[in-house]
C-alpha cells in the first residue's frame, strides 16, 4: 500500500505558513509530511529558509502525522553530534513519528563556515560516519569517537526516543543507493526510478521503505502552473554536479535560466487536470516506492489540497 505525504518547502514559505500548510494536508487526507532543510534558498526567487527543527517543533504541535527531514546534512555546518540531538528531541516532541532524512549535502547550504567542499566520494564517506555517531547516541549511552572526519569526547543524550530514530538515506548515483542499503532504515529519492529501486533492493535494502519526492503546480490553467513552475524550480532540473557544487542564488538562476519550459512541463504536472495529477503519482507506484511526497509550487493551496482531497487521494487509497 502506498502512502501518499505532502512536501513542506522552507526553500519556499516561512515559518508559520509551513505550519498552516501542513495542518490543510492533514485536513485533506495527506498521511504524513516531508519538510526541506536549507540554510538558502536555491534561488532568490524562492525567497525564504526558517530553521527547520524551529518548524518541526511547531508541527509536532499543530498536526498528528508523521514528519521527516528531506534531507538534512550531518556532515558540515551542523556536527553530527548536534543532528542527533536536534532529531532525538523532534522524535520526543512528535511521539516517535519522526524519520531524520540525511544526505551528502549541496555547497548551497553546507559552505557557510567556509570549510573545503570535497569531492563526492568524501562526502559519502563523512556520511557514513555520521550516520554511525548519530545512532549510537541516540541509545542514550555515553559516546565517544575518535574517527576519520569527527570527533565525540563522551557526550550523551538525555532526551531520547523510546524507539531509536528511523534514518532514511538520500541518493542519486550506484556508489550513495549502496549506501543507502547499508546504512538506512530507507532510502529516498526524488526521481520514480525503478532501476534505482531495484538497485536498491539487490544491494541489501529488502523490503525496507522507499521514499520518492515530486513538484507540481496545480493551477487554473497549464500556462499558470507552467509559469510558476519554471520562475521557481527550474534549478531542480540542472545535470550531474550542479546542484551540488555552486555556492549563490545567482549562479543557481543562471544555470535554472538555460532549462525550457518544456523541460520543466515533462518534468512537473502543470495545471488543473486531475488525472495528470493522478498518473504522476502512479509513476512513483509503479517503480516500487512506498511513499510518495507531493509539494505544490507556488501559491494557490488552498485548491490544491482541495482537489487532491476530491480527486487524487482516494484513487490510491488501498494502492
Amino acid at each position: 500500500m502506498v502512502s501518499i505525504g505532502y512536501f513542506l518547502s522552507c526553500e519556499e514559505f516561512g515559518p508559520r505558513e509551513l505550519v498552516r500548510q501542513a495542518q490543510m494536508a492533514e485536513e485533506a487526507g495527506f498521511q504524513r509530511l516531508w519538510i526541506s532543510d536549507h540554510f538558502h534558498p536555491w534561488m532568490d526567487a524562492q525567497g525564504q529558509s526558517p530553521f527547520v527543527w524551529s518548524v518541526i517543533g511547531a508541527l509536532s504541535e499543530a498536526t498528528s502525522l508523521p514528519v521527516g527531514t528531506a534531507v538534512t546534512c550531518p556532515t558540515f555546518r551542523m556536527h553530527p553530534a548536534i543532528v542527533a540531538h536536534a532529531a532525538a528531541t523532534a522524535a520526543v516532541q512528535l511521539e516517535g513519528r519522526f524519520t531524520l532524512g540525511v544526505g551528502s549535502g549541496e555547497a548551497l547550504n553546507e559552505h557557510i563556515l567556509g570549510q573545503h567542499w570535497p569531492p563526492p566520494g568524501e562526502r559519502l564517506a563523512r556520511l557514513e560516519e555520521a550516520v554511525g555517531i548519530i545512532r549510537r547516541l541516540h541509545t542514550g549511552k555515553r559516546t565517544t569517537h575518535h574517527g576519520t572526519y569527527y570527533r565525540v569526547d563522551d557526550a550523551r543524550l538525555y532526551t531520547v526516543p523510546e524507539q531509536p530514530v528511523p534514518i532514511s538515506v538520500s541518493a542519486f548515483g550506484p556508489k550513495a543507493v549502496e549506501l543507502a542499503a547499508r546504512v538506512g532504515d530507507a532510502f529516498c529519492t526524488p526521481s520514480p526510478s525503478r532501476e534505482l529501486v531495484d538497485r536498491y533492493r539487490d544491494a541489501g535494502g529488502g523490503q525496507r521503505t522507499v521514499q520518492g519526492g515530486m513538484k507540481v503546480c496545480w493551477a487554473p490553467t497549464e500556462q499558470e502552473g507552467l509559469d510558476q513552475a519554471h520562475r521557481l524550480w527550474a534549478n531542480e532540473l540542472l545535470p550531474g554536479q550542479i546542484p551540488s557544487t555552486l555556492t549563490r542564488q545567482k549562479d543557481f538562476a543562471a544555470a535554472a535560466s538555460l532549462v525550457s519550459r518544456d523541460a520543466v512541463a515533462d518534468q512537473m504536472v502543470c495545471g488543473p487536470d486531475a488525472e495528470q495529477h493522478r498518473a504522476r503519482v502512479r509513476g512513483y507506484v509503479d517503480a516500487g516506492f512506498d511513499e510518495v511526497y507531493v509539494q505544490q509550487i507556488g501559491s494557490r493551496h488552498e485548491e490544491f489540497f482541495r482537489v487532491y482531497a476530491d480527486e487524487v487521494l482516494p484513487a490510491f487509497h488501498g494502492a
